[in-house]
């Protein structure tokens, strides 16, 4: 099984939580913490940053490590790094995702997480 290593960014304000909406592939419609995989040499910071730029059209800042999550999906081992983050300016595009929403720590579990996303849901805010 082959391993992808991704960075997550749980964007928070105001005691909200940004969460998107996947626009394509395999899981499409189903929820997520923006971010991706890291390129060759890139820490995990730049990449965050880098991915967020890339899929929001927004900058970040990187403010404390969260956890590592590990989860096999059915054709991949992922390794998902996440990290409390906050906007730099509210401006928000969608670029790759099909929706968005801001959730409260009440709301977190009314959309359907992927399955890596929802392990840090129940682990660390429910």
């Amino acid at each position: 099984m082959r391993n992808i290593e991704v960075v997550a960014a749980i964007i928070e304000k105001d005691g909200y939580y940004f969460a998107t909406q996947r626009g394509h592939g395999e899981y499409k419609g189903w929820w997520e913490f923006p971010g991706g995989k890291i390129e060759e040499g890139e820490s995990k910071e730049k990449a965050l940053i880098r991915e967020i730029k890339e899929e929001l059209d927004t900058d970040i800042k990187v403010n404390e490590y969260l956890c590592t999550i590990e989860y096999d999906y059915p054709n991949f081992h992922l390794i998902m790094h996440t990290y409390i983050c906050a906007l730099v300016e509210d401006n928000i595009t969608l670029l790759e995702h099909e929706s968005s929403k801001w959730l409260s720590n009440d709301e977190l579990l009314t959309v359907e997480w992927l399955p890596a996303d929802l392990e840090v849901i129940k682990i660390y805010f429910c």
